[in-house]
């Protein structure tokens, strides 16, 4: 029997969504029908879509640009959020909730909210062998990004988290919010200042800002150092990744934190797990 999944977004045409998961279908043995779907960008056309979708039998869904907040929004109020959906204030992933049935048939209100971003990033850095336990890390950016990626790495284990960004109030207010919503973050004291003040040796430096895209650079401090350096966006030469290449660094870009975080999707899904790596290769 064919399961059924979508991913939404405005635009939707360039994502990868649908060949990625017809790879974990095929390593899996599972027989699924992946298909990307647009949505105009307001609150009633998301709902519509997403309830025509689970009423009709559809297994699971993907949530990107725009939509990520308004997905939260809706599960919040229907089905509940996953701790690491509330904490991101986002999320990426709906399932139904299979609490909230009548009869066996999933009901309006049954729509949960997962957030898989950050254990998608934590899992990738974890197959290439980077020592997240007991790691001093850094993250450029404040955020939405960030804000995704900062419980799943406390939780693997890091000792030391500075944020930068090059609006500090934006960087402190974040800190301000994520301390409210979680106890295990605040217990971590994340540091926080200016992305040009940024100095020091790093385990890890994460960029978590998509200034590479349009090919400009971080203002970055002489006095920066990382053994690791991440760059979430992929897709072209990241200058950011550049600039530590050439400092000696061990480097990676985000494709693998894009199929980290769908594989997590669809074991919620399917309960079945995947071998990333191979995913990666075959693509």
């Amino acid at each position: 029997m064919t399961q059924h999944f979508i991913v939404i977004g405005n635009p939707i045409a360039h994502s990868k969504s649908p060949e990625i998961h017809t790879q974990f279908a095929v390593q899996t043995g599972l027989e699924i029908s992946y298909q990307r779907q647009y949505c105009p960008d307001d609150v009633a056309s998301f709902t519509a879509v997403i309830e025509a979708f689970f009423q009709g039998g559809g297994v699971g869904a993907n949530v990107t640009v725009p939509f990520k907040q308004v997905a939260y929004q809706c599960c919040a109020a229907r089905g509940g959020l996953s701790e690491h959906a509330k904490v991101a204030g986002a999320v990426n992933t709906l399932l139904i909730n299979k609490t909230l049935l009548k009869n066996g048939t999933p009901i309006a209100e049954a729509i949960y909210g997962d957030n898989t971003d950050g254990q998608g990033l934590v899992n990738h850095m974890t197959s290439l062998d980077w020592p997240l336990k007991g790691a001093r890390v850094a993250i450029i950016g404040a955020g939405g990004a960030a804000r995704g990626v900062i419980l799943p790495l406390i939780e693997a284990g890091i000792s030391e988290l500075t944020l930068a960004n090059r609006t500090l109030n934006k960087a402190t207010n974040l800190v301000t919010d994520l301390n409210a919503a979680s106890e295990t973050i605040a217990k971590q004291q994340i540091k926080t200042c200016s992305t040009e003040t940024l100095s020091g040796e790093f385990d890890i430096i994460i960029n978590a800002t998509s200034i590479g895209l349009t090919g400009d650079t971080l203002p970055l401090s002489d006095q920066l150092d990382g053994h690791y350096a991440y760059d979430m966006m992929y897709g072209r030469e990241l200058p950011f990744l550049q600039h530590f290449t050439k400092r000696g660094a061990q480097t990676s870009d985000g494709y693998g934190m894009l199929i980290g975080q769908a594989a997590l999707s669809f074991e919620r899904w399917t309960e079945h797990k995947v071998d990333v790596a191979q995913v990666i290769d075959s693509l």
